[in-house]
């Protein structure tokens, strides 16, 4: 097998120390299904970023690493704690994870990034008063570089899907519900809920297996597992590139699936990309 070096044929290894830091407490989301109430709950566009905890002094990642943003960019933030999304715009993933993955932040690129806010972390208040909280900081802050997403009252399961058609027509990634009466709870909570034509997960890569016919010599799954201790494999979505050079063993990755088997596992599994977001250690 071609680049076998760091390949194991299901070498279901797992690397010791992938997650080196502590991430920040963060509110995750539930997937939405039809025929959930949607009373009470608020609508956003759903932003393929890269996450960001402002604490009031830095930007942390989700890992729990320091984001190396320019000082010009969080300068008039304000003390306040803020949950968001550092983002380029619709399919500028790739771009955004790079300048974010820096250690010497690159001023172009900074440029082009603006930290979308959609939650205030250290209010007691509920979301649809953090909602006028987070508009008045934004306000009174003199720092052109975080905004706060638009949030506006959901309505009908047809209401809902006629939004998300139109921001996937765009270019966008799916939509986020967040009920009114929610407080801030750290861990996954059916309180937010994201709606996308797919559902999506991460995993980490603890194996590989060798391709046959025209991918003989190459990649032919990753051998993923979830946070639970369940593997699978992931044997579609890959470019040729990805193959000859597959993400490494320890490496976390996103996929997409629809719905689940009888046991419980992902169905029609695919690899979307490497979850590389995370900026990198200091040396």
């Amino acid at each position: 097998m071609k680049n076998r070096q760091g390949l194991a044929i299901i070498g279901l290894w797992i690397v010791a120390g992938w997650c080196l830091a502590q991430g920040p407490a963060l509110q995750l989301a539930q997937s939405y299904e039809k025929g959930m109430a949607l009373q009470g709950y608020w609508v956003s566009e759903k932003l393929d970023g890269v996450r960001a905890y402002w604490n009031g002094e830095q930007l942390i990642s989700k890992g729990g690493h320091v984001v190396k943003a320019p000082a010009w960019f969080v300068r008039g933030y304000p003390d306040t704690p803020m949950d968001g999304e550092l983002w380029m715009g619709h399919g500028r993933f790739a771009e955004v994870s790079a300048a974010v993955r820096r250690l010497q932040p690159d001023a172009k690129e900074w440029r082009q990034i603006r930290y979308k806010v959609f939650d205030l972390p250290a209010s007691d208040a509920p979301f649809s008063q953090r909602i006028q909280q987070m508009k008045a900081l934004a306000s009174a802050s003199n720092a052109y570089t975080f905004s706060v997403i638009e949030q506006q009252p959901a309505s009908s399961h047809a209401a809902l899907l006629q939004r998300l058609d139109k921001v996937m027509a765009a270019g966008g990634e799916g939509l986020m519900l967040h009920h009114g009466d929610s407080r801030y709870q750290a861990g996954r909570s059916d309180a937010i809920l994201k709606v996308k034509t797919y559902q999506d997960a991460e995993a980490v890569v603890v194996g590989h297996t060798e391709g046959k016919g025209k991918y003989r010599g190459m990649l032919g799954a990753l051998v993923v597992q979830r946070d639970d201790g369940r593997q699978f494999r992931l044997g579609t979505g890959f470019t040729d590139k990805q193959r000859k050079t597959p993400p490494p063993l320890g490496a976390t990755v996103t996929y997409k699936y629809f719905g689940k088997t009888a046991t419980g596992l992902p169905r029609f599994a695919s690899f979307l990309r490497i979850r590389n977001d995370e900026p990198l250690a200091e040396p």
